[in-house]
């Protein structure tokens, strides 16, 4: 399965980056890393109305080399004027990312930032606090309780939000046991990347209402969003349609007035 080997490359991947950075240096970096407002990417997606998470990324295992219309600078310029927060993928093999570009985004956004990447290790949730995320992915398919557990509470130490991510109702009921404060609902089966909405639309009823709830992949259009946001979802994460769009700060405008 794809994400059998996604996790199997980042567990060699790991190596590489402590040793360019040591775990004790990371784990220093980020504790001398101030936090910029505790809470902020879970508050603005709690705030009324419908939320919206601008993604970048500029790969995928299922769509390949993404065609990008603008270029990351200008992308965070389009976010900073209709998104609520930005996600940035910074897994290297499989989704072409860099922890360079967060930091590229940090710099130029005072928007919460989730690092995506597939979490398995303490040193990149030290290693995203010291690049300036806000918050960090939990995928419960990659994870078992003990470490849904355990990673959750190192990433709320370190004042970072946590967007616990499953994709039916196993997950669900497993993620629950912790009581994060937000559930993604990910309509792409991770282990064979098809993509069905009425995942969203199934879950919903299960998921606590004072949980805020984002509905993740397969969000292209109006109908999708209309289809999603009259289920109740709270937010969205979006990727694909605003990075193959030339015009993402219309295209999220006209989906939050919608």
């Amino acid at each position: 399965m794809i994400l059998d080997e996604i996790v199997e490359d980042k567990k060699k991947r790991l190596p590489q980056h402590k040793a360019k950075i040591s775990e004790s240096e990371m784990r220093r970096l980020a504790e001398e890393t101030k936090t910029r407002a505790a809470n902020c990417f879970y508050d603005n997606l709690k705030k009324p109305g419908i939320s919206i998470i601008g993604e970048f990324k500029k790969a995928s295992p299922s769509l390949g080399k993404i065609d990008s219309r603008i270029d990351l600078m200008e992308r965070i310029d389009e976010y900073n004027d209709s998104v609520d927060a930005i996600s940035c993928l910074t897994e290297e093999d499989h989704f072409d990312g860099n922890v360079d570009y967060l930091k590229q985004i940090r710099a130029k956004s005072d928007l919460p930032i989730l690092r995506k990447d597939f979490m398995i290790d303490e040193y990149q949730f030290y290693e995203a606090k010291a690049i300036g995320a806000d918050a960090i992915l939990l995928i419960a398919a990659i994870l078992d309780d003990v470490q849904l557990h355990d990673f959750y509470s190192l990433a709320r130490e370190l004042e970072l939000d946590a967007l616990v991510e499953v994709h039916d109702e196993e997950e669900l009921e497993r993620a629950m046991k912790i009581d994060p404060r937000i559930i993604g609902v990910n309509n792409r089966n991770l282990k064979n990347f098809t993509i069905e909405l009425s995942t969203t639309e199934r879950l919903r009823g299960y998921v606590p209402k004072d949980k805020v709830m984002v509905s993740e992949s397969g969000i292209m259009g109006d109908d999708d969003v209309r289809r999603l946001r009259d289920c109740g979802v709270d937010a969205f994460l979006i990727g694909r349609a605003f990075m193959e769009s030339e015009n993402p700060r219309e295209l999220a405008k006209r989906w939050k007035e919608g």
